[in-house]
């Protein structure tokens, strides 16, 4: 029932298991007199456990570390050992491969320690998540709760007093805990193999995701160069620019009160100046972004209250916020969580790159900080065009759409043409492309009528007719759709081209509204989920062709369908070929794929 909370809650505490105390396990400990005596060659089994402190690999402090060689396994707390010549010498030999956890937060958090791993062939977090992404949990003992019957604690946090974080001082009780995952790293890894093989996952886990989280961790450690200047520098603008609104503000309420307090704002607005009430709550009038939408045409006020919250949390989450996470060597180093959505999509965290504002000009500014790393270097941005509209046409078969790609149409204008029975382009008029670019996208969503009509501002019948339409023009979209629901309700899952799962549960909900979120997930799933393997297969090809051929350009951040490269004067013209022909052959379409590029000093002239 999807009680994840109660399940980590229940795992942490041991409740429900036979065994409540860790079983013991015998190890060695490591320490500067026996540590040359390890050895591995490429005819041993090895697995590696680096702990750490906290999600944040690239900051998080050591708490120590476990090896598994064959039957032996060896831990220590003093993550220095790893640099002795042998046990590098293990960790950075390609053809001894290593089973991990965490595939690119080992690659990460050994570099930290000057180690340049090689030969992890093996990550039980990948392999987990890909077998079943609604429960993607980045706890190894939970996963081994899940999938085999170890009594392995989990994070290192239940030591301690509620969310507290600490590390035991007992070395028998860390020591055991460091043997008992490296234990539940190796006994599940058959188990864990032959699923994916059953679910004819293995080549998804063996050819995408594996070389994704190799390339992810270089992309990480790269990082990207953050002028603190330039955003210092918007901080001082944005300051300016938020007190002139807030005088201006203060001018037409004719008093000074409080901008961020809800329940002042509500006494301004719909007391003071008697605009309309949309809409109220238990603590009195909603001051959403939502209800103050509807209400800008009713004072200017609103509209300047409105631009106040947008530069106000441009400032506090991205001009602070990149500048509290630049390190020493002034860059940004993200991370990509590679386990977290069940399309396959990646998310970016601390900071989250991927989510800088592009609708405004003050967000785009921010944009201007992001430079290359030489100062006479190039920041380059190439992206799909329209990737998921092209894997819809792929999939669904439909020949009208495909038509539109394989002749270079806009599709938005076609589509246009076709839902307003145009007889040319030329009659199609910037709104009515606007609304078949809502309808084109909406109906990768599965969008209703009066969804669309709320979209748009129109009627719902009118609504209804843009989706009617629609559907007259591609008729085979509205087969794959229904098939899409179909095939879940069979199987209990959607999949992309790929053979990602996305489980659905709820697909026979007897309630209305829960069946109809899980069916209009079964049609966009597939879509979206082969969208996010197209771009990471071109990730992977990327930093092959870069590796071939020598190049200093760097793959810096991946924002969903687009990919940015730091790069070096004098490879521009390389990159500017080889970038878009990388991406374009990534996969092979019934429709081609295009991908559009740009480039200038810093990420915003690069669009």
């Amino acid at each position: 029932m999807n009680f994840r909370k109660f399940l980590a809650d229940l795992n942490a505490s041991g409740a429900g298991q036979d065994n409540t105390e860790v079983e013991k396990v015998e190890y060695t400990v490591l320490n500067d007199d026996n540590v040359k005596d390890v050895k591995a060659t490429e005819d041993d089994t090895v697995e590696f456990y680096l702990e750490m402190l906290g999600a944040n690999y690239h900051l998080a402090p050591f708490v120590g570390f476990s090896l598994k060689i064959n039957d032996k396994i060896y831990v220590s707390r003093d993550v220095e050992l790893l640099e002795e010549d042998n046990l590098k010498h293990i960790l950075e030999d390609e053809k001894i491969q290593k089973n991990v956890f965490d595939l690119k937060r080992t690659m990460v958090a050994a570099h930290r320690l000057g180690i340049h791993t090689h030969g992890l062939d093996y990550d039980m977090l990948l392999a987990s998540y890909l077998i079943n992404n609604e429960n993607n949990s980045n706890d190894l003992g939970e996963i081994a709760h899940l999938y085999g019957d170890y009594s392995v604690k989990t994070d290192l946090e239940v030591y301690g007093k509620g969310k507290s974080e600490h590390i035991p001082d007992d070395d028998d009780e860390l020591f055991n805990h460091l043997a008992s995952k490296i234990n539940a790293i190796e006994s599940l890894k058959k188990p864990l193999l032959e699923k994916l093989k059953d679910h004819e996952q293995d080549d998804l886990f063996e050819t995408i995701e594996i070389p994704t989280a190799r390339v992810l961790a270089r992309m990480e450690m790269n990082g990207m160069k953050v002028e603190a200047s330039t955003l210092i520098q918007l901080q001082n603008e944005f300051a300016v620019k938020l007190k002139g609104l807030e005088d201006k503000i203060y001018d037409q309420a004719g008093e000074k009160f409080n901008l961020n307090s809800p329940k002042q704002l509500g006494h301004i607005l719909f007391e003071k100046l008697g605009l309309p009430v949309i809409k109220k709550t238990k603590t009195g009038y909603s001051t959403s972004v939502e209800v103050l939408d509807q209400l800008k045409t009713q004072s200017p006020i609103v509209s300047e209250i409105l631009d106040y919250r947008q530069i106000a949390k441009i400032q506090s989450t991205y001009v602070k916020g990149l500048l509290d996470v630049i390190q020493p060597d002034g860059r940004v180093h993200t991370r990509y969580l590679q386990t977290l959505t069940a399309t396959g999509r990646l998310s970016s965290v601390d900071p989250n790159l991927q989510n800088i504002p592009t609708r405004t000009e003050e967000g785009k500014q921010i944009r201007k900080a992001f430079v290359p790393s030489e100062p006479d270097g190039y920041i380059f941005s190439c992206d799909y065009s329209q990737v998921e509209l092209r894997v819809l046409a792929h999939v669904s078969g439909d020949q009208n759409m495909q038509e539109a790609f394989k002749t270079g149409y806009d599709i938005h204008s076609h589509t246009a043409m076709k839902i307003f029975h145009l007889d040319s382009p030329d009659q199609v008029t910037p709104l009515m492309r606007r609304h078949a670019k809502a309808v084109n996208f909406g109906i990768v969503y599965g969008i209703s009528d009066y969804g669309l009509s709320k979209n748009l501002g129109i009627s719902r019948k009118r609504a209804q007719e843009f989706i009617d339409n629609y559907f007259e023009q591609y008729p085979q979209i509205k087969d794959y759709m229904n098939k899409a629901v179909q095939e879940a309700r069979d199987k209990g899952y959607a999949e992309t081209i790929m053979h990602r799962r996305r489980y659905l549960p709820d697909i026979h909900a007897k309630k209305y509204t829960v069946r109809a979120f899980a069916e209009r997930t079964a049609i966009n799933s597939p879509i979206q989920g082969s969208a996010a393997d197209i771009i990471k297969i071109a990730m992977i090809n990327m930093q092959k062709k870069l590796d071939e051929l020598h190049l200093k350009t760097k793959m810096v951040v991946q924002v969903h369908d687009e990919l940015i490269f730091d790069v070096p004067k004098d490879e521009l013209e390389t990159i500017k070929k080889i970038v878009p022909e990388v991406m374009q052959s990534a996969v092979k379409l019934d429709v081609p794929l295009i991908a559009d590029s740009g480039w200038g000093n810093n990420w915003y002239d690069a669009k």
